[in-house]
């Protein structure tokens, strides 16, 4: 089995334009971000924030990542 990260951003840190869509289509638009860059990671709307749950293998990554679209 392998371990698992959450990753949460909240929604009002989300840099322009995602801040300004619908939370499903930013959690949508983040997912396929990190698949483009052969990250597993499944993204979702959770009220107030954006769940990432990823691989831990992967976290390193995903964060570089995610730290180049200025979500974190």
């Amino acid at each position: 089995m392998t371990a698992t990260t959450t990753i949460r951003i909240d929604h009002a840190a989300l840099p322009e334009p995602l801040n300004r869509k619908d939370p499903d289509a930013a959690a949508r638009m983040i997912e396929a971000a990190l698949r483009d860059e052969g990250i597993t990671a499944d993204a979702s709307d959770v009220i107030s924030h954006i769940k990432i749950e990823l691989p831990t293998t992967q976290l390193a990554a995903a964060s570089t990542m995610l730290a180049s679209l200025h979500l974190i």
